[in-house]
């Protein structure tokens, strides 16, 4: 994420299927659950935990089970603000359970299936508790499907004051960071959960819906049309993304993938067109450091909404706040949040403390497209943020920042200029080795800065517990690298 203004980016900050609550699912989505292996005693069912266990967040997520896939079908009438929707999840009970949990803000539940049969639910807050007819037995696979309606709304998330559905003058927009989806769909709203997921997105004659994946087509009934998406990758949640109104449309293919970025049609037309049209020539050069592109699409999205200060790295599809090229043409934001696309969405946090692993190399991408364009060295730019940052950097540790600074300039700033101090010190060939590894290794997957440590002293060969320590932990401005 890139932030704007004060605070530094989600990306960066600024300075699914739609049906209606009685369509019926479809026969992928009341697939039977996996067979039961044979039980040689009596089980003790008990519900899933209520969270994911993240110290920084303890309510988001949930425990007691992995969800493989979503179906999200969703109808939203932007003149009541209201929406109707099924939600269908393919999942992996890890544990015998009598009950799981599911976040879900401010829709009223119509009904719950697991497994095809009656559920029972109740509301505690923004949590869903689903009570399957019969438990559910760790290693089995079961299907779960929540009808649903409602006026959709914002969170007042404690990190960056808010996120989620936003009711726009032409539509809507759904994202933030470091959660959102709960707002229009019920999840397992946690990164450390990921899944592939097929939206469809019903919406009135004339606007756009556009979301996270390869556009699969749509279709018009009457006065409504159904526009489909698909994301075969693995996603955390907090990526998905969806943005509904009236858009300039560019679609093409790159590498034998689709493109489609858009450009609100409030916005008015110039820098940001050109700055998102060189998203693939960005990614092209992101691709020759850190490896091949992880996903099946390339785009962006730019909207127009002044509670939208910040670009947000959604998965293939990147938000961009249309303040971002108030300036003129800006591809700085455009590599930071394509660089997520390797380094926090294939590459997945474990944890939100690890925020830095996402922030710090994006930003670092962000250095070296700058070098790679001839605007500024790498060594330069890490010099200016080195001389010029404020105490407040120095005292709030990048890799321990509290809830507080999850997205702050240490987190940002010092998180980039640590993946430097980690290149002086192993050189070139082993730096570069690191972050293509990194890439390729954890793809698809969740990672801690453990890993990426024991990763980086691997290749190396070299120990570098007190390098880490300093830049990641320490609440002194550590001394300087010395030059390339």
């Amino acid at each position: 994420m890139a932030l704007r203004g004060g605070r530094r980016r989600l990306g960066l900050l600024v300075s699914g299927t739609l049906l209606l609550a009685g369509c019926g699912s479809t026969g992928a989505d009341r697939a039977e659950p996996a067979a039961r292996p044979a039980q040689s005693g009596p089980r003790s069912f008990a519900p899933g935990a209520a969270g994911a266990g993240d110290p920084y967040f303890p309510s988001y997520g949930n425990g007691g089970y992995d969800v493989a896939h979503y179906t999200v079908r969703v109808r939203y009438d932007p003149a009541k603000n209201r929406l109707t929707g099924t939600t269908t999840l393919r999942a992996t009970a890890t544990g015998d359970l009598s009950a799981f949990n599911l976040d879900l803000a401010g829709l009223t539940v119509r009904s719950v299936t697991v497994n095809g049969d009656k559920a029972g639910h109740a509301r505690t807050d923004d949590e869903l508790v689903v009570t399957p007819a019969t438990g559910l037995t760790a290693g089995n696979g079961f299907v779960a499907e929540i009808r649903y309606d409602g006026e959709p709304a914002a969170l007042a998330n404690e990190a960056l004051g808010g996120g989620g559905w936003l009711h726009t003058s032409d539509g809507a927009i759904a994202v933030g960071q470091p959660e959102s989806a709960s707002t229009w769909f019920p999840v397992n709203d946690h990164p450390s959960d990921k899944a592939t997921y097929d939206f469809e997105i019903t919406v009135p004659k004339g606007l756009t819906a556009i979301s996270n994946g390869v556009p699969k087509g749509r279709t018009t009934k009457g006065d409504w049309t159904t526009w489909t998406w698909s994301e075969d990758a693995p996603m955390a949640s907090y990526l998905t993304a969806v943005a509904i109104g009236k858009f300039r449309v560019t679609t093409g293919e790159h590498n034998g993938r689709p493109v489609y970025s858009a450009v609100s049609t409030k916005v008015a037309e110039g820098a940001p067109d050109r700055s998102i049209a060189r998203t693939t020539e960005v990614a092209d050069y992101l691709e020759s450091v850190f490896g091949p592109y992880p996903f099946d699409a390339y785009g962006g999205v730019v909207v127009a909404d002044d509670r939208i200060r910040y670009a947000l790295e959604a998965q293939t599809r990147p938000v961009y706040a249309a303040s971002f090229f108030k300036q003129g043409d800006n591809t700085g934001v455009v590599a930071h949040e394509l660089a997520h696309q390797w380094f926090g969405n294939s590459v997945s946090l474990q944890k939100w403390q690890d925020i830095w692993l996402n922030e710090g190399l994006a930003t670092y991408a962000e250095w070296l497209w700058a070098e790679h364009s001839g605007q500024s060295t790498v060594q330069h730019t890490f010099e200016q943020r080195y001389a010029t940052a404020p105490g407040q950097v120095w005292r709030t540790p990048p890799g321990k920042p509290g809830v507080a600074n999850l997205f702050g300039r240490s987190v940002y700033d010092r998180g980039g200029m640590t993946v430097h101090a980690l290149r002086v010190a192993v050189g070139d060939s082993d730096f570069f080795t690191i972050l293509r590894t990194w890439a390729a290794e954890k793809k698809n997957g969740n990672a801690t800065t453990a890993e990426f440590v024991a990763l980086a002293e691997r290749v190396s060969h070299k120990k570098l517990g007190k390098l880490f320590d300093a830049w990641l932990y320490g609440t002194d401005r550590p001394p300087a690298p010395k030059p390339l």
